[in-house]
């Protein structure tokens, strides 16, 4: 180790290649998450060589053979006025590899008892936490280092990701961050957004345009949708509207509901589209689909008419999902190269939701499929726990977990964020090789997301409920060791921050009062403008 290096412990008790305990001076011990390195060997290139390995601490506990549990507080107290400190600081550190080139290594040969251990140098932890500059992308800085970047590789995404923390800790400011640097890497991303946390992409956090992104993010929106923002808060807002006269019975009644082992009802769909079609000249909305059905209930033959009765009931469905109009949007005007589109489908039901979810989707893989879209797609599902449930009572669940299992070929990349990782299918959470986690202190949330990790280790579980707001533990793919980060700050805003109370009630009590002087004046005469001026 040729470079000047602080000793910060020596190695005692049982060592394995994994981790190994260190005692460290009380007065300038390294805190947890801190990273170390040692000295080992290791065969590179076919030969024995030394390397220094980097580990992380994990744990420090300190311990006394004086300050024994029990004694009393009287003994505690003279021994204390005797001066005697005989404070011992053992650190646990997990190691994290050492480099060979561009790629960490784990070891294979333990670090004995008795070798020192240093504070790791910044460029060292650097090189385990950069990619080269068309492949990374920054998502923050070490807990540890607030000065040393972090780097996350685009190609983890091939393995989808899933990102999960309780409300609150900052799961989609943390994809904020993503969609931003995906952006300037000359993604095509489409955001699945229940509640408009999204919608101001194209904004920074004063609220001005952003040039380079002002024309490559837009937001789509059902003209039936109440909506969480107004029309003219949110930049190239465009209508999302699918024709229903366009769709085949077979879809109508996937839509509904029905089975495919229904015959006779689906039989009962087919007649009742035929003679819309014949009856409307090619245009017809779900209500008229329910009055057909309707109207051949009661047309007298009677060997059909359970068929019917039974059909109506399904179509009765369609009136919930509120997403349909004079026209339907085009793939090509959603799937834009380059850009984002966000899905605003906040004010929607959960009916119409899930009807755009699993329709855009299943267009957005047909694009990729065939070939029409050339550029890989980033698909984002926020409350993926809404959309893609364990019980599979969704419409977009089927297309989801598609995309989950075989996306990866076509193209297609999936990142799901939830704060509910133990109501999401397992299956497909599973498949998320990569993980951002946030602050969890749910104990079902927690083992589901161990049961979906293959690299969250005890020790990592036990540091989730510890999290900061903002500080996310990232395994998997995405970095070439598991990291703890502070997500960096958004250069965009954020829609979905929590509303400051204190603020508002402060603005509440001013009207508040406002109210009661202009009430006053009110009693004591007509109001005039000398009147006004005093309120």
């Amino acid at each position: 180790m040729s470079r000047s290096l602080e000793e910060v412990g020596r190695i005692v008790g049982e060592a394995s290649p994994e981790t190994f305990i260190f005692v460290s001076p009380k007065d300038r011990h390294p805190p947890k998450y801190e990273y170390v390195v040692v000295r080992s060997k290791e065969l590179v290139g076919g030969e024995l060589r030394e390397v220094d390995v980097l580990a992380q601490v994990v744990g420090v506990i300190s311990t006394s053979t004086t300050y024994r549990p029990e004694l009393d507080y009287a003994a505690i107290q003279r021994i204390c006025k005797a001066g005697i400190e005989d404070a011992n600081v053992l650190c646990k550190a997990r190691t994290l590899g050492y480099m060979v080139g561009s790629r960490a290594l784990m070891p294979r040969r333990a670090v004995y008892p008795g070798n020192p251990v240093y504070l790791a140098p910044d460029d060292l932890v650097e090189e385990f936490f950069s990619y080269p500059e068309e492949e990374g992308i920054h998502i923050g800085y070490l807990v540890s280092r607030s000065k040393v970047r972090v780097y996350l590789t685009i190609n983890g995404f091939r393995r989808h990701v899933a990102v999960i923390a309780q409300t609150g800790a900052g799961k989609s400011y943390t994809v904020g961050v993503i969609l931003e640097e995906l952006l300037k890497k000359g993604a095509t991303a489409l955001v699945i957004d229940p509640h408009a946390d999204y919608v101001f992409l194209s904004r920074d956090r004063d609220g001005n345009r952003i040039p380079e992104y002002a024309d490559r993010v837009q937001v789509f929106r059902n003209p039936n949708s109440m909506a969480r923002y107004s029309e003219g808060d949110v930049d190239n807002l465009r209508p999302l509207t699918f024709k229903f006269s366009e769709l085949d019975p077979e879809e109508v009644a996937k839509v509904a509901g029905v089975s495919e082992a229904y015959t006779r009802i689906l039989r009962a769909f087919e007649e009742a589209i035929r003679d819309l079609r014949e009856g409307h000249g090619g245009s017809y909305g779900p209500q008229d689909l329910v009055k057909k059905l309707e109207e051949l209930s009661r047309s007298g033959r009677r060997c059909r008419e359970a068929n019917y009765v039974a059909a109506l009931s399904y179509a009765r469905r369609l009136l919930k999902v509120k997403v349909f109009g004079d026209r339907t949007t085009p793939m090509e005007e959603i799937v834009k190269p380059f850009c984002v589109s966000v899905l605003d489908l906040s004010g929607l039901n959960d009916a119409s939701q899930d009807y755009i979810v699993y329709r855009v989707l299943s267009e957005a893989v047909e694009l990729r499929v065939t070939g029409r879209f050339p550029w890989p797609i980033f698909v984002f599902v926020e409350e993926a726990h809404r959309f893609v449930p364990s019980n599979d009572k969704t419409k977009s669940s089927n297309i989801i977990k598609m995309i989950a299992a075989e996306g990866r070929k076509f193209g297609v990349f999936l990142t799901l964020v939830t704060q509910r990782p133990s109501k999401v299918s397992q299956d497909v959470l599973s498949q998320c090789n990569s993980q951002i986690i946030l602050r969890i202190i749910n104990p079902s949330d927690q083992r589901a997301v161990q049961e979906a990790s293959e690299q969250l280790g005890v020790t990592l579980m036990d540091d989730l409920p510890g999290l900061n707001v903002g500080e996310a533990i990232i395994v998997g793919p995405l970095t070439k060791v598991p990291v703890v980060v502070k997500v960096r700050e958004r250069a965009t805003r954020e829609g979905g921050a929590d509303i400051d109370l204190v603020e508002v009630l402060r603005g509440a009590r001013e009207e508040m009062r406002r109210s009661r002087r202009i009430a006053k004046l009110w009693a004591q005469a007509p109001l005039d403008d000398s009147m006004m001026s005093e309120v």
